[in-house]
C-alpha cells in the first residue's frame, strides 16, 4: 500500500508520477524484480473542495476521475480513499506509555476538551461535551503549564492534512468556518455527488474504491461525521449500488464504538469489502465521546480471530463465484512502539516492530484457520 503523498490534493496523479512510485516498490537499484507489487493505493485524497463542493470543486473531480485511469492503466486498482472533513485522525497523545513500556496514540476525550474550548476556543464547545467532561477539563487545563498546552495542540494538529508543513490553529479555525453551513446530511449528498461521477470511471476501467471510515468514529470540532456506523455505510452502498462503490474496513477505527460489531459486518457487508485494516483498540469508556488507545492487535475489544474467518469465509465465497478480486488485500496498520521502535521517532502510528509484530500475528491467525487440518 502507499501513495504520492507529495502531490496537492485535487491535481491529477500522472502515469509517470505513478510508475516512478511502482518502480520504486518493485525494483531494486539494478532494475532487478524486489518481488513486491503495489496493488493499493491509500490514499487516493478527496479534496476539501468536493467535500464542500466549493471552488474548483468540479475541475477537482475531473482530475479524480483521471487519476483513477491513471492508476489502472499500471495495473493499480483498489483506491482508499476517505470522506473526513478537514480531520485525518485526531489523537491526544502520540506516545502513551503502557505499563510493559510500550508506546501507542491514544485519545483521551478529555484532553481534546481542554484543546477544543481552551486552546482553539471554539464557540460553542462546552455544549459537545458531557457536563462531566466539561468539569474535569476545566481543571485539568488549570493545572497545565503553557508547554504542555502547546504539547497538545501540536499532538491534534499531527493528524491534519497539511501539518508536516506547518499547520496553525488560526488555519483549523478558517477550515472550521468553511464548514459552518454543511451538516451531516449536507455531507452525504456530496459524498453521493461525488461516487456518482466517479464510481461509472472506476466501473469502465475495472478499479474498486474504499471508503475508510471515521477516526474516531464520532463529531468532533463541530464537523458532522457521516462513515462511523454499518448502518452509514449501509446507507452509501445503497446511494450508488455498484461493486465499484466499496469499503475500506477498518477494526480499529469503527471499533471505537461499542455498537459497531465488526466481525458482523465484515459477514453483512463483505461484498463490498475491498480493502481491511485489521488493528484493536482498547476502550477505556463506551460513552460517547470516549477515550480509548492503540491495543496490540489481538489485545483490543475487537475479537480478531473471529473477524478473519469471516474475511477468509468471504474469500471463499468470492473464489467460487470466480472473482478476480477474491483475495481481499489487508495491512496491520497501526502499531505499539516496541523494543527498538521507542526513540526512532518515526511516524506516528507506524513503527517498524510493532507493526511486523502485528502482522506475524494476524498472518498467524490466517495460516491456523486456512490450514487443512483446521477445525474451524
Amino acid at each position: 500500500m502507499s501513495a504520492l503523498h507529495h502531490i496537492p490534493n485535487g491535481v491529477v496523479w500522472s502515469v509517470e508520477e505513478i510508475e516512478r512510485r511502482k518502480n520504486q516498490i518493485e525494483l531494486l537499484p539494478d532494475g532487478r524484480p524486489t518481488e513486491l507489487t503495489w496493488d493499493v493505493v491509500e490514499s487516493l485524497p478527496v479534496s476539501e473542495n468536493i467535500k464542500q463542493q466549493t471552488g474548483e470543486w468540479r475541475e477537482h473531480i475531473e482530475n479524480y476521475k483521471q487519476s483513477i485511469r491513471n492508476l489502472a492503466e499500471v495495473g493499480i486498482h483498489t483506491i482508499c480513499y476517505n470522506f473526513m472533513p478537514v480531520l485525518d485522525w485526531t489523537r491526544t497523545d502520540l506516545a502513551h506509555e503502557l505499563p510493559n513500556g510500550a508506546t501507542c496514540m491514544r485519545f483521551d476525550v478529555v484532553d481534546f476538551a481542554v484543546f477544543d474550548i481552551f486552546a482553539l476556543a471554539r464557540k460553542g464547545a462546552e455544549n459537545d461535551f458531557p457536563s462531566d467532561v466539561v468539569d474535569r477539563a476545566k481543571e485539568r487545563h488549570s493545572a497545565m503549564s503553557s508547554e504542555d498546552v502547546a504539547a497538545l495542540v501540536t499532538n491534534v494538529i499531527c493528524g491534519l492534512p497539511g501539518a508536516e508543513e506547518g499547520y496553525t490553529l488560526d488555519d483549523l479555525r478558517a477550515h472550521l468556518d468553511a464548514y459552518s453551513a454543511i451538516d451531516a446530511d449536507t455531507l452525504r449528498k456530496h459524498q453521493i455527488a461525488f461516487l456518482q461521477e466517479v464510481v461509472p470511471v472506476a466501473e469502465e476501467v475495472g478499479a474498486r474504491l474504499c471508503c475508510h471510515p471515521d477516526d474516531p468514529p464520532f463529531p468532533l470540532l463541530g464537523l458532522p461525521r457521516i462513515m462511523s456506523t454499518e448502518e452509514d455505510y449501509t446507507r452509501l452502498m445503497a446511494a450508488v449500488d455498484s461493486p465499484a462503490n466499496g469499503i475500506t474496513l477498518c477494526s480499529g477505527s469503527l471499533g471505537v464504538r461499542q455498537s459497531n460489531d465488526l466481525p458482523g459486518m465484515m459477514r453483512r457487508l463483505g461484498s463490498r469489502v475491498h480493502f481491511l485494516h485489521l488493528r484493536n483498540v482498547a476502550r477505556e469508556t463506551d460513552t460517547l465521546p470516549n477515550s480509548f488507545h492503540e491495543a496490540a492487535h489481538l489485545e483490543g475489544v475487537t475479537d480478531m480471530v473471529a473477524l478473519i474467518a469471516a474475511a477468509l469465509d468471504e474469500e471463499k465465497r468470492r473464489a467460487e463465484e470466480g472473482r478476480a478480486d477474491c483475495n481481499i488485500p489487508f495491512r496491520p496498520d497501526h502499531g505499539q512502539d516496541i523494543l527498538s521502535d521507542l526513540g526512532q521517532n518515526s511516524q506516528p502510528g507506524y513503527p517498524a516492530v510493532g507493526r511486523l509484530k502485528g502482522l506475524a500475528e494476524l498472518r498467524g491467525i490466517i495460516e491456523a484457520l486456512s490450514h487443512k487440518g483446521s477445525v474451524a
